[in-house]
C-alpha cells in the first residue's frame, strides 16, 4: 500500500503442557517457550511497529514467589530491545544452572509455562510505554490476577465505560484496552466470589477453596457475561494468575486467530504461517478460533473451544487478504495473485493490447504478489490470442511463429523505495518536494513519449503518496501515458474495527464524489445526508442505518474512478493518468471466504459500524478533524 495506513496488532500465545524439564530433555533448552514465543512474534512483526510486550505465568508457585513476569518496549527496535532485556536475566548463568529446570523456575523470571506476546500497531493515541500490551490487573488473590492483550477496536467504548461506572468502578482512563481489562476483571472477580461462596459452607479451608476455584473457574461463563455489549472487531488473549489461558474472537470473526495443539503445546497466533514456521507443522493441523468462541486452556491442561456468544454471519476482514497479513500463507498468496489477474483484461483493452509499447511494474513491494497474478493473467489472455494468430496463418513459417510467440509483457522493476528522507528545512513547499523523493526510479527502460506505463498498487486509500511522490517521479521517465491499477476496490467508508481509516475526507473516493456533486450542482445532497445522520444519533445503535451510502448512489463506479484519476494527477503534469480499481465483485470472487468488505461497500457487520460512518460524515460536515469512535 503506497499510503501509510496504521493497522492491526499481533498476538502470540503458548501454553507448555509439560514441565520445563521435558523440553530440556527433548530440545536441549529450558527456555523452549520463550524461544518459540520470540519466533512467533518475529514472524508477525508486520503487525506491529509501535511496540511489543510479553508476559509469563508460572504454574504451582509457592506463596511469596513471583509467578507473573511482564516486560514491554516501545523503542525503535522494540523486538530486539524486548528480548535482549528478557534474556539478560539468564546472562552469566553457568551451564549447570541453565540446565537445572527447578532452579530456573524458582529463581528466574519469564520461566513460566503460560506465555503471551503482543505486537502493537496503534490506530490512535500516544505511543507511550503505558499503551503497550499486555495489560496487567493485579490482586493478592491468585485467581483475580488478570493479564490481557488484544487485537481489537470497539465502537462503543463510551457505553461500556458508563456501564463500568454504573457497576461502581472508577476507571483510571477511557480507552478500549482499559475498559476491556476492567470489564473482564469485574466478572472474573464476581465468578471467583461466587465459587468461594459456593464452597465455603461445606467446611473447606480457604487454601482448599483456592484449589477448587482453580479447577472449577468457568472462563466461558466469565467471557459470556463480560462481552454481552461489546461491539467491534476483536481477538483477545488473556491469562488468569493461577494459570488458566484463553483466547476469544468476536462473533463476526472480523479479526483473525489461528491455533495449533499437540501433546506438547497449545499455540495461538494472528497469522497461520507464523505457527507453521515456528513449530514446523503442516497447514492442515492448524485451525481457526471460531467466531463467538473462546479457546480455553485450563491450569490442568484441559483444552476446549466453546461459544461464549451467539456467532453471527462471518465477516472476516478482507484487508487481511489484500494487504495486512504476510503473503506467506498459501491461501492469501493465491488470492492476491487472483486479484491481480482479474485486472488483466481491462488494462490490456486500455493499451489496445500493445505489449511492445507497454511496460508493467508495481509499487510498493507489498503489491508484488498481485503483480505476478497480473502478468500471469496477461500471459493467459495472450496464449489464446497467439493460438488464434497461428491457426489464422495462411503460410506457416518458423519466423512467423517465432514473431507471434515473442509477444509477451515487458516486466520491469521501475519504482524502488529509497531510504526515508529527512529534512530540516522549515519551508513547507521545499520540505514537501524533498519528502516526495522517498521513491526512486530505474531510468532508460521506458521509451520516451512512446511507452504506456502500467503500475500496480495493492490499495489506494488517500492517494497522497501516489499523487505527490510516485506519479511525479515515474513521469520523469516520460511515458506516453500512466495507468495505475489498484488490486483493492475504492475505499469509500471508514473502518472502526482496527484500521486507521476513520476520517471521511481522507478517502480519494469520498473526495471524488464531493467533486462530482459540485460539478452537477447537487451539493444539497450533503445537507440532506447530514440531517439524516444527525437524526439517527438518538436512535439505538441497532436501528441506525448507513446514510452515507446515498452519497455514492448517483454515480457509477467508473465515474468515481475517473474523477479520482483527475484528483490524483499532479496539476503541473501533462501526461495522461488513469486509475483503475478492482471492483467489489472482483474482490468477492478472489476472496470468497472473507466477506468483511465494509470499507468498500458500507455494509458493516455490527450495528456500531453504521453509527461510526454517520458520525464520520457529521464530523466532516462540521469540520471536525477527529476520529468517529
Amino acid at each position: 500500500m503506497s499510503d501509510h495506513i496504521e493497522h492491526e496488532c499481533g498476538l502470540a500465545f503458548i501454553r507448555l503442557l509439560h514441565p520445563l524439564s521435558y523440553y530440556y530433555d527433548k530440545y536441549g533448552t529450558n527456555l523452549y517457550g520463550l524461544n518459540k514465543l520470540q519466533l512467533l512474534m518475529q514472524k508477525q512483526r508486520n503487525r506491529g511497529q509501535d511496540g511489543a510486550g510479553l508476559a509469563t505465568i508460572k504454574l504451582d508457585a509457592s506463596p511469596g514467589e513471583r509467578y507473573i513476569s511482564r516486560k514491554r518496549s516501545n523503542s525503535p527496535k522494540y523486538l530486539k530491545d524486548l528480548y535482549t532485556s528478557v534474556f539478560s536475566y539468564f546472562d552469566g548463568l553457568s551451564p549447570e544452572q541453565l540446565a537445572d529446570s527447578e532452579y530456573l523456575k524458582k529463581n528466574l523470571p519469564f520461566t513460566g509455562e503460560v506465555l503471551l506476546g503482543h505486537l502493537r500497531y496503534g490506530t490512535h493515541g500516544s505511543n507511550s510505554i503505558e499503551t503497550v500490551h499486555p495489560f496487567l490487573r493485579q490482586n493478592n488473590w491468585m485467581t483475580r490476577n488478570l493479564v490481557i492483550a488484544g487485537n481489537f477496536n470497539l465502537t462503543n467504548v463510551d457505553e461500556l465505560f458508563d456501564e463500568l461506572v454504573q457497576l461502581g468502578q472508577f476507571p483510571k482512563e477511557k480507552s478500549d484496552t482499559v475498559t476491556v481489562l476492567e470489564k473482564i476483571g469485574h466478572f472474573l472477580d464476581d465468578e471467583v466470589q461466587r465459587l468461594y461462596n459456593w464452597f465455603k459452607p461445606d467446611g473447606y479451608s480457604n487454601q482448599e477453596i483456592n484449589q477448587l476455584i482453580f479447577k472449577h473457574l468457568d472462563i466461558q461463563r466469565v467471557m459470556s457475561r463480560a462481552h454481552k455489549k461489546f461491539d467491534g472487531g476483536y481477538v483477545m488473549a488473556g491469562m488468569v494468575g493461577h494459570g488458566d489461558g484463553f483466547i476469544l474472537r468476536d462473533p463476526s470473526g472480523i479479526r483473525p486467530a489461528f491455533f495449533y495443539q499437540d501433546d506438547e503445546v497449545v499455540v495461538v497466533a494472528s497469522e497461520r504461517p507464523a505457527i507453521q514456521t515456528a513449530f514446523n507443522v503442516s497447514v492442515n493441523t492448524i485451525q481457526e478460533v471460531a467466531p463467538g468462541h473462546v479457546l480455553t486452556v485450563k491450569r490442568d491442561g484441559r483444552v476446549s473451544m466453546k461459544p461464549y456468544m451467539e456467532p453471527l454471519e462471518k465477516h472476516s476482514c478482507s484487508f487481511e487478504r489484500i494487504y495486512f497479513s504476510r503473503g506467506t500463507d498459501r491461501d492469501i498468496y493465491m488470492e492476491r495473485k487472483q486479484l491481480g489477474a482479474q485486472l488483466a483484461e481491462e488494462v490490456l483493452e486500455m493499451v489496445d493490447f500493445d505489449l511492445e509499447n507497454t511496460v508493467f511494474s508495481y509499487v510498493p513491494n507489498t503489491a508484488e504478489t498481485a503483480y505476478y497474478g497480473l502478468i500471469e493473467g496477461i500471459e493467459h489472455i495472450f496464449d489464446d490470442r497467439k493460438a488464434k494468430q497461428i491457426t489464422d496463418l495462411k503460410k506457416v513459417t518458423p519466423k512467423k511463429i517465432r514473431s507471434i510467440l515473442q509477444q509477451r509483457p515487458r516486466v520491469e522493476k521501475l519504482v524502488v523505495k529509497d531510504a526515508k528522507m529527512r529534512t530540516f528545512i522549515a519551508d513547507e513547499v521545499v520540505r514537501g518536494d524533498m519528502v516526495s523523493h522517498v521513491y526512486d526510479v530505474t531510468y532508460g527502460i521506458v521509451k520516451n513519449g512512446k511507452d504506456s506505463l502500467v503500475l500496480l498498487d495493492d490499495s489506494i486509500v488517500r492517494g497522497t503518496t501516489m499523487r505527490d511522490s510516485i506519479i511525479k517521479i515515474v513521469a520523469r521517465l516520460n511515458p506516453r501515458r500512466i495507468i495505475v491499477l489498484s488490486s483493492a476496490p475504492q475505499i469509500r467508508y471508514p473502518d472502526c474495527y482496527g484500521i486507521d481509516m476513520s476520517k471521511m475526507n481522507d478517502f480519494a473516493a469520498f473526495q471524488a464524489a464531493i467533486a462530482l456533486l459540485k460539478e452537477r450542482g447537487e451539493l444539497s445532497l450533503l445537507d440532506d445526508i447530514y440531517k439524516s445522520c444527525k437524526a439517527q444519533l438518538k436512535l439505538p445503535k441497532e436501528k441506525v442505518t448507513n446514510e452515507v451510502k446515498r452519497l455514492y448512489a448517483p454515480f457509477s463506479y467508473e465515474e468515481i474512478s475517473k474523477k479520482i484519476s483527475e484528483i490524483l494527477r499532479p496539476a503541473d503534469l501533462d501526461i495522461p493518468v488513469d486509475i483503475v480499481y478492482q471492483t467489489p465483485e472482483g474482490l468477492a470472487k478472489a476472496c470468497p471466504q472473507h466477506t468483511g468488505r465494509w470499507y468498500f461497500t458500507g455494509d458493516y457487520p455490527t450495528p456500531g459500524g453504521n453509527r461510526v460512518v454517520n458520525r464520520a460524515f457529521i464530523n466532516f460536515m462540521e469540520n471536525k478533524n477527529e476520529r468517529a469512535y
